[in-house]
């Protein structure tokens, strides 16, 4: 019998505090994270962006190399949802790119990854009360947001990882 998506779903959590344990390779763990993502959230990718000691973000995982391009993009270009979502600590929730509003925001971006095939993006920052760690990326081909249930689900998600990337560093 095939597992319910609330089953996957907890199987994921499981998985993801398995890396609270000494001896889990970080890089793995985050790739794990994104391709878990696009199999259970209703996405189409997604891309994990970590700031490094200096403050700067890189990329550490992507879902699909079209996710990866407009991930370095956004970097290369300091241009993106999200980039803002990592500066503000908040959500930036993109239905439809090819709508006004995105397209004079972020000109070069809503390009990007209309090219690439997206048509929304949901950005959540990983973050640990006021510290901002980086940013979760969801992308979609399909112009509509996600379902609260989705956005509740990634948002925890994204909270276990933080912590687990956090311990990682204090273990390092």
């Amino acid at each position: 019998m095939a597992a319910t998506v609330d089953e996957r779903l907890a199987q994921t959590f499981v998985e993801l505090a398995d890396t609270l344990v000494a001896g889990y390779d970080l890089m793995e763990f985050l790739q794990t994270l994104t391709d878990r993502c696009v199999e259970l959230l209703e996405v189409d990718a997604a891309g994990l962006l970590l700031a490094d000691g200096r403050g700067a973000l890189r990329l550490v995982a992507a879902s699909t190399e079209q996710a990866r391009v407009v991930e370095l993009f956004q970097i290369q270009n300091d241009e993106g949802p999200c980039l803002d979502c990592y500066r503000t600590g908040q959500a930036v929730i993109v239905s439809d790119i090819r709508s006004d509003r995105p397209a004079a925001r972020w000109p070069r971006f809503a390009a990007a990854a209309r090219e690439m095939g997206y048509a929304g993006v949901h950005a959540i920052p990983m973050r640990l009360r006021d510290q901002v760690i980086g940013t979760l990326n969801l992308f979609r081909t399909a112009p509509d947001g996600l379902d609260p249930a989705v956005v509740v689900a990634a948002t925890a998600l994204v909270d276990v990882a933080t912590i687990g990337i956090l311990q990682e560093r204090a273990v390092r």
